[in-house]
């Protein structure tokens, strides 16, 4: 199978260690009717009808040592981005197996102004930031990784020669991982596993004083407390609800069927696996011959996206062979059931004029190793089985608009604007925007171009199309690489209007540029 360079846990692991991790459903929080996946940002201004916010996405990466990409995007949205409320960030917060050890230089160091004392930068404890603008997460599928012991071991006694050098194996990785999600918790999570017992109950009187919809919920005070209570959660801002999921426990790929086309499809998986790991061998190889004369940057970080986009393919493969014909793959269903009766809520509350949701697996998109993976078929199922059931529940309140206004998502290294057509499922004639593309390396385009194509009833059919897309072009001298964040103005009135600004800030020639796109109403 050759070398791994991550590992990730079970959804069942994933699910039970952060739930030990706040304290889930603990007495002191259910006899103190406290609703741990909701919270109040309490800025004083949470009732505006008109605000913006600003929104990253795989940006977390250590590995570029003159000039940081995500410097560049977080520079952009600091001069672009007066006056915002909030940041939501779509997953892939430190890379690039989410450990502890790189948040110093990965994510303090990059996003200085958004923390308090924030000109000490090199003085934060990862696990103790204090936001001035609210940061509001979800975690992706690198923040849950770990690395197998003995590439840990390399990394760790090697790490002093891979500065110098920028050899192969400096994958930006140290001694160890997340410990299944154990950083991004401690990160940004209200981490009561930590809180002695006698205590609790004076933490939970201090910080769940907030109420949303009737329930007691955390309260989340800007330069004062800024934790959240849950990996998914949902919050209220200027009468729309933002729904924040954990895609990751609710992606498994579903199993292949036991019948002679599965068996087909299952020899071609497989075919399909052994040239990518010869691929990812000849990569290994090639890199190796470059130890001793390092690459440029450039060259370098080609061809350490090009290993790990390699890589996240065979994992993805790897994940649709191991499944049994026929079985039920884990999924998430109390996440996706909270969900489904949080969005019927939402549609039941007349305060509410609108609702967003944000997580990182897209399950529209038209990057090129994305569309055919089995974790986004997954993800558009389950997303769909929700949905569906939200439609059946509210049926004429939405009167033919879009369940949800907006979908925000990452994983797919680029900025992407999709329209969905007629699907036949509750996700129909909405707009989903991939804003993945904040730091990481950029991926191009899939050739197939910007329509998207499902099998139904034995004919293709496009349930969604591209609108814009902004990732890796050109070649050699032409190479750019445009990465971004957003902007999104959100606008008062009953009949709910959103304006995306992207900024950009591209590297082309060995020299950055910025600018902004024309901004486009969702």
């Amino acid at each position: 199978m050759g070398l791994k360079l991550t590992i990730e846990p079970a959804i069942a692991t994933k699910i039970s260690k952060m739930q030990q991790r706040v304290r889930w459903q603990h007495p002191a929080l259910r006899n103190q009717g406290i609703d741990q996946t909701r919270l109040l940002i309490e800025d004083g201004r949470a009732s505006d009808p008109d605000f913006s916010f600003l929104v990253l996405g795989d940006s977390g990466t250590g590995r570029h040592r003159r000039d940081s990409p995500q410097r560049q995007v977080a520079e952009q949205l600091l001069a672009h981005g007066q006056g915002a409320r909030f940041i939501l960030h779509t997953g892939d917060v430190v890379y690039l197996v989410g450990s502890r050890e790189q948040y110093p230089s990965n994510f303090i160091k990059p996003y200085r102004e958004w923390l308090v004392s924030g000109e000490e930068y090199s003085q934060i404890a990862y696990d103790r930031m204090v936001f001035q603008l609210p940061f509001l997460p979800v975690p992706g599928n690198h923040d849950y990784y770990d690395l197998p012991l003995m590439l840990g071991v390399i990394s760790g006694l090697t790490g002093p020669l891979r500065y110098v050098l920028r050899s192969y194996l400096d994958l930006d990785v140290g001694w160890h991982g997340s410990f299944s999600g154990d950083a991004y918790a401690r990160a940004f999570l209200d981490y009561l596993r930590a809180i002695p017992e006698a205590q609790l109950p004076a933490h939970l009187e201090q910080h769940y004083t907030s109420r949303l919809d009737g329930r007691r919920c955390l309260s989340y005070r800007p330069a004062i407390f800024t934790r959240l209570p849950n990996r998914y959660y949902r919050f209220r801002y200027g009468g729309i609800d933002f729904f924040a999921l954990d895609s990751n426990t609710f992606n498994q790929p579903l199993p292949l069927e036991d019948s002679e086309q599965g068996r087909q499809s299952r020899q071609h998986l497989q075919q399909q696996r052994q040239r990518l790991e010869v691929m990812k061998a000849d990569l290994i190889r090639r890199a190796s011959l470059n130890t001793f004369q390092p690459l440029s940057e450039e060259d370098f970080d080609d061809l350490t996206a090009e290993l790990e986009e390699i890589d996240e393919q065979i994992s993805d493969l790897n994940k649709q062979l191991a499944a049994a014909p026929g079985s039920a793959p884990p999924v998430d269903s109390d996440q996706l059931d909270w969900l489904r009766d949080e969005l019927v809520l939402s549609w039941q509350t007349t305060a509410v004029r609108g609702r967003i949701l944000f997580f990182h697996h897209p399950p529209y998109v038209t990057e090129a190793t994305k569309w055919s993976q089995g974790q986004t078929l997954a993800v558009r199922d389950r997303l769909r089985q929700v949905l569906d059931q939200v439609a059946a529940e509210v049926g004429s309140p939405a009167r033919g608009r879009p369940l949800v206004n907006l979908v925000l998502n990452g994983h797919a290294h680029c900025l992407e604007y999709l329209r969905t057509g007629d699907t036949g499922h509750g996700d129909a004639h909405m707009a989903w925007v991939i804003c993945g593309g904040s730091g990481y390396s950029l991926r191009r385009q899939r050739p197939e171009g910007a329509d998207l194509q499902e099998t139904l009833e034995g004919s293709d059919r496009t349930v969604a199309q591209s609108q814009l897309y902004l990732g890796r072009s050109g070649k050699g001298s032409s190479l750019k690489r445009p990465y971004s964040g957003l902007r999104i103005d959100v606008h008062g009135g009953s009949d709910l209007t959103l304006t995306v600004t992207p900024l950009v800030a591209e590297k082309f020639a060995g020299s950055w540029h910025g600018y902004r796109l024309e901004p486009f109403a969702v």
